[in-house]
């Protein structure tokens, strides 16, 4: 072999995974969010200073909110169901499922999606039940830029938001 064909020390970069990429996707994904989209949610996080909570089991009785953050994200129905109980009658469910923009939301309005949580869209409190982080950037397992929560329709006076 001769000395023009030698090996790298280090490999090179992955293709399409730079700084800028990743710039790159989220200013297209603010973007079609915010200006073409536009679905508004207010989301209401736990305030952890002031909630009470079970020094062993991590549980709060009453639990204390900060006030209400404008998110962007991408909601969409996805469950509604009715069931029949025999000593209270029909019960009937909502659920939504909520697409965030991971690093819209941390990184530009510190904020930080939990179960426990709630939001309101339209007219009703949703509380977040369940987080999955589905989408990764370009496949890679490091970058992921989607958190998905399931959100249950909370029964009228279980949260109240003054």
């Amino acid at each position: 072999m001769s000395d023009k064909w030698k090996r790298p020390e280090q490999p090179p970069p992955p293709l399409f995974l730079g700084e800028k990429e990743r710039n790159l996707v989220k200013q297209v994904n603010d973007e079609l969010i915010e200006k073409i989209i536009g679905q508004q949610i207010l989301y209401y996080p736990i305030d952890l200073e002031t909630t009470n909570f079970h020094p062993l089991y991590g549980e709060a009785i009453r639990k204390s909110y900060l006030p209400p953050v404008r998110v962007y994200a991408l909601v969409e129905f996805t469950d509604y169901s009715t069931t029949y109980m025999e000593s209270a009658g029909i019960d009937k469910s909502w659920e939504i499922l909520v697409h965030f923009h991971q690093r819209r939301l941390t990184e530009d309005q510190n904020l930080y999606v939990r179960e426990g949580d709630f939001v309101l869209y339209g007219d009703f409190y949703y509380e977040l039940i369940k987080l999955s982080e589905p989408k990764k950037l370009f496949g890679q397992v490091d970058y992921s830029f989607e958190i998905a929560a399931t959100c249950k329709r909370s029964r009228q006076g279980l949260f109240d938001a003054t």
